[in-house]
C-alpha cells in the first residue's frame, strides 16, 4: 500500500493535533478561571427504602434559614478591609574625646618635643531617622460559592468577579474558611471573618499598562546602584 505525499501531510497534521504537545497551554488566567469557579453540588440519587427523609441529602433546620451549609450554597461576602500601619525611629549618639601630655622642659627631650606634637582630640557623632506608614481600604461585595464543608461544620469558600470596562478588566478573588455560626440569616458574612482569607484586587488593560513601568525603565532601575 503506497501513501501519497499529500495523504501522509493530513496524516501527520491529525497525529500532531491529537497529540498533548499539539494542545494548547493553560495560560495563569486559566488556571486563576478554573480554580475560582463555581462548585455545583451534585446529589447522589436516594436510596430506594421508601423513606421521605434521606440523611445522604441533609438536613437542615429550621432555625438556619436560608444559611450556606452544603457545596455549591453561594454566601455574599462583604469587603470591609481596613488596615493601617506605621512606624518610626530615631537614633542620635556623640562621643568626645581629647587626651594632652606635658613635654618636658629639661634635659634633651625638650628640645625634640613641642607642645604641639603631644596634643590629640577626637570626635565621633551619629543622627538617623526614619519613618514609614502605609493605609489600605477595600470595600465592596462578592458572591461566592462552597467549594468544600469540614467535619467540624467549616467551610471553604472561593469565588471570583470579573468586571470588563471599556479600558481594561479587573478582577477580584477571594477564598478562605468561614464558618457557619459566622453568616448572618441574609446570608452575608464579613471578610473579616474569613479566616486564612486570600484577597486579590488586580486588573488589566491600558489604565493598568499606563501605571507601570516599561520594561527598559525596569531594567535600568534593576541595575542602578543608588
Amino acid at each position: 500500500m503506497h501513501l501519497y505525499p499529500a495523504t501522509i501531510a493530513a496524516v501527520s497534521l491529525i497525529a500532531l493535533a491529537a497529540s498533548p504537545v499539539g494542545a494548547a497551554k493553560k495560560t495563569k488566567r486559566d488556571t486563576e478561571r478554573d480554580y475560582y469557579a463555581p462548585v455545583v453540588a451534585q446529589p447522589a440519587a436516594p436510596p430506594a427504602n421508601g423513606s421521605i427523609f434521606q440523611t445522604s441529602i441533609g438536613y437542615t433546620p429550621l432555625t438556619s434559614g436560608a444559611r450556606a451549609t452544603a457545596v455549591g450554597d453561594v454566601v455574599t461576602i462583604v469587603l470591609v478591609e481596613r488596615t493601617q500601619a506605621s512606624k518610626s525611629t530615631s537614633a542620635d549618639t556623640n562621643r568626645n574625646g581629647s587626651l594632652g601630655l606635658n613635654p618636658p622642659t629639661t634635659g634633651v627631650l625638650s628640645k625634640a618635643f613641642s607642645a604641639s606634637d603631644v596634643a590629640m582630640g577626637g570626635q565621633n557623632s551619629f543622627t538617623g531617622k526614619g519613618a514609614a506608614s502605609q493605609s489600605n481600604a477595600l470595600t465592596g461585595e462578592i458572591t461566592v460559592t462552597v467549594a468544600q464543608v469540614y467535619p467540624n461544620g467549616t467551610m471553604l469558600v472561593k469565588g471570583e468577579k470579573a468586571l470588563t470596562l471599556n479600558r481594561g478588566d479587573e478582577f477580584i478573588q477571594i477564598s478562605g474558611l468561614v464558618r457557619q455560626a459566622d453568616i448572618a440569616p441574609d446570608n452575608r458574612i464579613a471578610s473579616t471573618r474569613v479566616a486564612d482569607a486570600k484577597i486579590i484586587y488586580k486588573g488589566k488593560g491600558e489604565i493598568a499598562n499606563a501605571s507601570r513601568q516599561g520594561w527598559l525603565q525596569r531594567f535600568f532601575s534593576a541595575l542602578s546602584p543608588f
